[in-house]
């Protein structure tokens, strides 16, 4: 079969124009696959959010070829690092690690980016336990001994944590509310700085992820009162949690998952929600997380949007009604 010179041309140019949208196509969902992938952390270094994500990018990276950089932007109660984020490209080199303050900010100050919008959510990573530790030289060894210390001292005592508007900021307000305590809320930008507050005797309780305090706990420089989770934590059965302690409105979770800013390709974030889930359930991964007290969880998509917005409208709510404001 013979064709015409006009009739090959046209039959090239369709298949140029059939293989470059092919390119196309794959490119975008490709796109993030190459290169240097940075992760936004709005927390100080060596904190939990690093060790998650060093973890995990580091198991993607091995796997996937490429390289997961730490951009470590502490500051504002993670609004610094979180805004940077929100103002990146939307093209699968960014992403944002973060925690519970990313919902409950917006109902205490005015933010240029709304967490519920300006981002897509990409996977609810690990739960951290929370635990309320002293230094080990102080004489409380209950949340009993601190809550009676607190009502003999109005106005003397401090606990340090995260913050402002952190979760464990709400829940001490609510505890200062319940039980009719005088204390002092000091916030800190990070975990780690809380726990050198803590171990320098500057403050007389502290409130940290589990991750940043266990090696404190096992040297004997730091002592566990009470978890504020909700159970009790897997590698301190004896602790008690804050219900049990008779402390309900200490009670909250934590979280921490990986956010793309918004209008970032689905097709990069199921690529992203794949890798992550992927890699926590490499048993090394999974091991070296765990070890921290950081229980993988994976829960991605739409699952982890509305996981959101529940948990938005639940801190809003409670944050009006015990009118806590950020400083």
């Amino acid at each position: 079969m013979q064709f015409s010179r006009g009739i090959l041309h046209l039959i090239a140019r369709a298949i140029a124009f059939s293989g470059a949208f092919g390119l196309l196509a794959f490119g975008e969902s490709a796109l993030s696959q190459s290169g240097t992938i940075k992760i936004v952390n709005p927390y100080p270094p060596g904190g939990t959010a690093d060790i998650v994500a060093r973890v995990l990018g580091e198991q993607i990276g091995r796997t996937q070829g490429v390289t997961m950089m730490i951009e470590n932007r502490p500051g504002g109660g993670t609004v610094i690092g979180t805004e940077a984020a929100a103002r990146a490209a939307p093209d699968g080199n960014t992403l944002l690690i973060t925690s519970v303050v990313f919902v409950i900010n917006p109902h205490l100050r005015k933010l240029n980016y709304d967490p519920l919008v300006s981002f897509e959510p990409i996977c609810n990573l690990v739960q951290s336990p929370q635990v309320i530790f002293v230094n080990s030289a102080s004489p409380y060894r209950t949340m009993a001994d601190l809550t009676s210390a607190a009502r003999a001292k109005p106005g003397q005592l401090a606990l340090a944590s995260t913050g402002p508007a952190s979760p464990s900021h709400v829940a001490f307000e609510m505890l200062k509310r319940a039980a009719g305590l005088d204390m002092i809320y000091v916030p800190f930008p990070g975990n780690a700085p809380t726990v050198n507050a803590v171990l320098g005797g500057h403050v007389a309780a502290g409130v940290a992820n589990y991750a940043d305090v266990v090696g404190h706990l096992k040297a004997g420089t730091l002592r566990a009162l009470v978890t504020p989770s909700p159970t009790r934590i897997e590698a301190l059965p004896d602790l008690p949690t804050a219900t049990e302690a008779g402390h309900k409105e200490l009670e909250y979770e934590i979280w921490f998952g990986m956010l793309a800013p918004a209008k970032t390709p689905k097709s990069i974030v199921s690529q992203f929600s794949s890798w992550f889930v992927s890699a926590m359930q490499v048993p090394a991964t999974k091991a070296k997380l765990v070890e921290q007290g950081l229980y993988p969880v994976g829960a991605c998509g739409a699952e982890f949007a509305a996981d959101l917005g529940r948990q938005s409208a639940n801190y809003g709510r409670v944050i009006r009604e015990a009118n806590i404001k950020a400083e």
